[in-house]
């Protein structure tokens, strides 16, 4: 699977996940029913994160690395650290 294609389906579980949600609130549902799913949707987010993350690597940071531009690429790499 391409990684676009990889990231839109990590988009639509967590899309998934998060309309259960909702229905689940809407419903009635016990606190640990919702909390169990929102754990998931959680989960889910941290996979895209890390999909995300390991693409832009792989591509972005490297190619600033190959071409020399390591101000740059530690200064995104910096930014990438504040938001983890």
């Amino acid at each position: 699977m391409d990684t676009r294609k990889s990231i839109d389906h990590r988009l639509a579980i967590i899309e998934g996940h998060l309309r259960a949600v909702r229905k689940m609130v809407a419903d009635g549902k016990s606190g640990v029913e919702v909390i169990r799913q929102s754990r998931a949707v959680q989960s889910a987010l941290k996979k895209f994160d890390a999909e995300v993350l390991n693409q832009y690597m792989n591509t972005d940071v490297a190619a600033d690395m190959a071409d020399g531009k390591t101000a740059k690429a530690a200064k995104e790499l910096s930014e990438l650290f504040e938001l983890l």
